[in-house]
C-alpha cells in the first residue's frame, strides 16, 4: 500500500478519536456541573452520567457483524454522525431523563467510532511498532479529554454554547473520513453470524482476559474523576474555575508519559510495565486522599497518577493485540469496550455513594483500592507460551468450534 496513504489513514484515526475523547472529557463534567448547580443529588448525578456507557454496553455485542459485513469506514461514518447530531439535540430540552438517552445514544455513536478506529489501528500496526502506535492513539484521546473540559467555562456565557461548540468539531474531524478508502477486517471461518462472534467472545476471554483488566481501571477512574470530582470539589469550596483546570491534569499527565510508556512496552513487555504504573497509581490516589484540602496539591497528585495510569487504556489494548491472533482481535476490541463502559459505569456510581455516605466524602481512596486490586489480578496472570499461542491459531483455522 502507498506509505503516503498509510499516514493519511492513520492520522485520520488519531484525529478522530481525539475528537472522540474531547466531546467524552467535555460532557461527564459539564452535566456534573449543571445538575450540581440545579441541585441534583450526587448518586443521581453520577446515575446520570452512566448512560453514555450504558449506550456503549447496549450497542457492543451488535458491532462485529456489521464490521465484518460494511468495513471499518460506514461504521465510522454512522458514529461521528449520531455524536455530531445528539450533541445539537442537548439544548432543546433541558430534562434529566431527555439528557440521559441523550447521552447513551452518544455513547452508541462514540462506542461505534472508538471501537472502529481501535481494531483498524490494531489490526495494520506490525508488532514492533505496536506500543508507540498505540500509545499515540491513548495520547490523542488524551489531548481531547484534557481539552473537553474547558468548554465548561462557556457555561458563564450560554448554557448551551459548550454543546453547539462540541458539536462543530465533531463535524469538522467527521469530515476527515471522507480521506478513507473502506478496508474489512482479516475473514474468520465462522464467518459473520452472531453466534460466531460469541464464540469468539469465549475464545478472547479464555486468552486475554487479564488484558481487559487495564482498560475496566481506567474506565472507572476516568468516569469517576470527571462525573463525580466536580461535585466533590464544588462541596470542597473550590469553584468552577479551579474545577476546569484541575480536571484535566489527569489527562495532562498522561501526555507526558504515554509515549515513553509505550516505547517501554515494546521494550521490556507490556505486564512489566503496567505493573510499574497500576502500582504508582494506587500509591498516588491513596496518598491524595490526605490533601484534598488544596487544591495545588489535587492538582499535582492528578497530574502525577495521570502519568503513571493514564497509559493503562493503550497499554491495555497493546497487550490484548499481543495475546491474540489477527482474526480475534474484532471480538476482542468488542469486549475492551464492554470492560471500559462496566467501569465506567461502576466508576461514577461508587464515587457518587462514597461522596454522600464515606467521612468527608473522599472518593479518591475507592480509587486507589481499586488499582489494588486490578494489581494483583495483573501480578497472578501467566501468558500463554509461543507453542500454545500457535496451537490457538491452528484451532481457530481449522477447528471452529
Amino acid at each position: 500500500m502507498d506509505t503516503r496513504y498509510e499516514k493519511i489513514r492513520f492520522w485520520s484515526l488519531i484525529i478522530l478519536v481525539g475528537v472522540s475523547g474531547f466531546s467524552q472529557g467535555m460532557l461527564l463534567p459539564l452535566i456534573s456541573i449543571i445538575f450540581e448547580q440545579d441541585g441534583v443529588s450526587s448518586s443521581m448525578n453520577g446515575l446520570n452520567a452512566t448512560g453514555l456507557y450504558l449506550g456503549i454496553l447496549l450497542i457492543s455485542p451488535f458491532m462485529e457483524i456489521p464490521l465484518r459485513k460494511f468495513g471499518y469506514k460506514p461504521l465510522i461514518m454512522f458514529g461521528g454522525l449520531t455524536v455530531v447530531c445528539a450533541f445539537l439535540l442537548f439544548p432543546f430540552l433541558d430534562s434529566f431523563w431527555f439528557w440521559f438517552i441523550l447521552r447513551m445514544i452518544i455513547g452508541i455513536g462514540d462506542h461505534t467510532l472508538h471501537f472502529t478506529t481501535q481494531t483498524w489501528i490494531t489490526a495494520f500496526t506490525p508488532m514492533q511498532r505496536r506500543g508507540r502506535n498505540l500509545a499515540v492513539y491513548g495520547l490523542s484521546f488524551s489531548l481531547g479529554f484534557a481539552a473537553g473540559p474547558l468548554l465548561a467555562n462557556l457555561l458563564e456565557i450560554n448554557r448551551s454554547l459548550p454543546f453547539m461548540v462540541a458539536s462543530s468539531i465533531s463535524l469538522l474531524a467527521w469530515l476527515t473520513v471522507f480521506l478513507l478508502k473502506n478496508e474489512h477486517p482479516e475473514e474468520d471461518t465462522e464467518g459473520a453470524s452472531f453466534l460466531g462472534t460469541l464464540r469468539r467472545f469465549k475464545r478472547v476471554a479464555k486468552y486475554a482476559w487479564v488484558a481487559f483488566l487495564p482498560p475496566f481501571g481506567y474506565g472507572f477512574l476516568e468516569a469517576s474523576l470527571n462525573g463525580n470530582f466536580p461535585v466533590y470539589a464544588l462541596r470542597m469550596d473550590l469553584d468552577v474555575q479551579q474545577v476546569s483546570l484541575i480536571l484535566p491534569a489527569f489527562a495532562i499527565g498522561s501526555l507526558v508519559s504515554q509515549i515513553p510508556l509505550g516505547i517501554l512496552s515494546d521494550t521490556i513487555g507490556r505486564k512489566r510495565v503496567l505493573l510499574l504504573v497500576l502500582t504508582g497509581g494506587s500509591a498516588t490516589f491513596l496518598a491524595a486522599g490526605y490533601i484534598e484540602q488544596s487544591a495545588v496539591g489535587l492538582f499535582a497528585a492528578i497530574f502525577i497518577a495521570g502519568m503513571f495510569v493514564g497509559s493503562t487504556f493503550s497499554l491495555g489494548m497493546s497487550y490484548m493485540t499481543d495475546l491474540l491472533p489477527a482474526q480475534l482481535l474484532p471480538a476482542g476490541n468488542i469486549i475492551f469496550g464492554v470492560v471500559f463502559s462496566i467501569g465506567s459505569i461502576s466508576g461514577p456510581f461508587f464515587g457518587g455513594l462514597a461522596i454522600q455516605y464515606m467521612p468527608n466524602g473522599n472518593f479518591l481512596l475507592i480509587l486507589g483500592l481499586m488499582l489494588a486490586l486490578v494489581i494483583i489480578a495483573v501480578s497472578l496472570f501467566q501468558p500463554k507460551n509461543e507453542t500454545e499461542k500457535k496451537g490457538m491459531q491452528s484451532s481457530l483455522e481449522l477447528h471452529p468450534e
